[in-house]
């Protein structure tokens, strides 16, 4: 099943890999530049937005215009997936700044130092279990199963099916 999952990239991630090739007195307006792509309402303005910002600073700031590019396409990929499910979609932050996600690959780190693959898989689920209590909730619950089916979702709207 995850063989076929599309990769999307984490726009927080991004935007600070490539405010690191610039300057401190062009983060600000570069980082709002990335707002606007990464919050655009459609693919397209989205699209719009990205060309632009290179067009803008490709010719004094190659490494972060070079940077932002190579992932064009795995940081949309959000636009092909329900629109409640865009803002868990964008960044892998929540779940990776979480305390318990931490304590997890503390633990994970301990214990495959000194148990079995099966222990340590136990041990991983039961803190996963415990730590998801006090996660943030995912919107849009019933467009999983959509999802999982396959069907398809331009700019978060479901697509009528052709009636052939």
């Amino acid at each position: 099943m995850f063989g076929d999952t599309r990769p999307q990239r984490c726009w927080m991630h991004k935007t600070a890999n490539v405010l690191n090739y610039l300057p401190k007195s062009v983060q600000g307006k570069v980082q709002a530049d990335l707002h606007q792509i990464g919050m655009a309402e459609t693919k397209t303005d989205a699209e719009k937005a990205f060309a632009l910002l290179i067009n803008k600073y490709q010719a004094q700031y190659p490494q972060a215009t070079d940077c932002l590019e190579k992932d064009r396409e795995v940081l949309l990929t959000f636009y092909d997936f329900p629109a409640e499910h865009w803002k868990h979609l964008r960044t892998t932050n929540p779940v990776k700044s979480t305390h318990e996600y931490r304590q997890v690959a503390n633990q994970q780190d301990q214990e495959l130092r000194c148990g079995s693959r099966v222990t340590v898989l136990s041990m991983v689920l039961q803190l996963f279990l415990s730590a998801e209590k006090r996660w943030r909730k995912l919107n849009g619950v019933p467009r999983l199963a959509e999802v999982v089916e396959g069907v398809k979702f331009v700019d978060g709207i479901r697509q009528k099916e052709d009636a052939a």
